[in-house]
């Protein structure tokens, strides 16, 4: 049987490819963990080529499953944290609304108005969110301006309120420490852009697990298949 074109040239079938990249992305697993599980299965496969495999698919998910996301609510908890790329720390921006459902992020070099303002323009942009009653941050001085500017820019209403609550952001950062417990098997990442392709993959598939995909059911199985079908697979 014919592969399908996304899998073309590639010496493993389409399914495994997909295990490997999902399980990688949804479960605490280093490289070296997954092919030491892939050989329990029988399935003999180098460390390197599952990292190409998720460079290459993760983007992919991410981009196909952001159509069938559910609509993110009204009032929205912004906050950053840490991540190694290089032996050097970097700015994770992070948003959730208030269910605690993910309205994206953004990877920055830097913790200032630039990156803040980036952040929350494209947060705007994407197709599940809708503009925000309320925008609720910490103490980090680059918020206002940033917020102010998306309204000069028009991307925001005069009426949106930016909010200094404190305990609101709980919600977001006990998501940080979600992401982070992902993260950590790698050891930090080694260059800008693959980052921000795994950081794709691990965040889409949150918000997988997070059920903000209808289509996709709330099981393991259920959303494996979803994945799947985004490949022209059959479940």
């Amino acid at each position: 049987m014919e592969k399908p074109r996304d899998f073309k040239w590639k010496h493993f079938q389409p399914e495994m490819i997909l295990v490997c990249t999902r399980w990688y992305l949804r479960y605490a697993l280093s490289y070296r963990d997954l092919v030491e599980i892939m050989e329990e299965i029988g399935l003999s496969v180098a460390h390197t080529t599952i990292m190409r495999w998720i460079h290459e698919y993760a983007p992919m998910i991410d981009k196909r499953t952001r159509p069938h996301l559910s609509q993110a609510g009204d009032s929205w908890r912004l906050d950053e944290t840490y991540v190694k790329v290089k032996g050097r720390w970097m700015y994770l921006y992070r948003a959730v609304d208030k269910n605690g459902d993910t309205i994206d992020f953004y990877l920055a070099a830097h913790r200032d108005q630039l990156a803040a303002a980036r952040f929350l323009k494209k947060s705007l942009g994407s197709s599940h969110t809708i503009i925000p009653r309320v925008i609720n941050v910490d103490k980090a001085p680059s918020y206002p301006p940033a917020v102010n500017s998306a309204k000069q820019a028009g991307y925001l209403p005069d009426e949106t309120e930016l909010r200094h609550v404190k305990y609101l952001n709980n919600g977001v950062e006990g998501d940080h420490g979600k992401m982070k417990r992902l993260i950590s098997p790698g050891l930090g990442f080694w260059s800008f852009n693959t980052a921000r392709k795994t950081l794709r993959g691990y965040e889409i598939m949150r918000m997988i697990k997070k059920q903000q995909v209808p289509a996709a059911g709330n099981s393991p199985a259920s959303q494996a298949n979803f994945i799947n079908s985004l490949f022209g697979l059959a479940a």
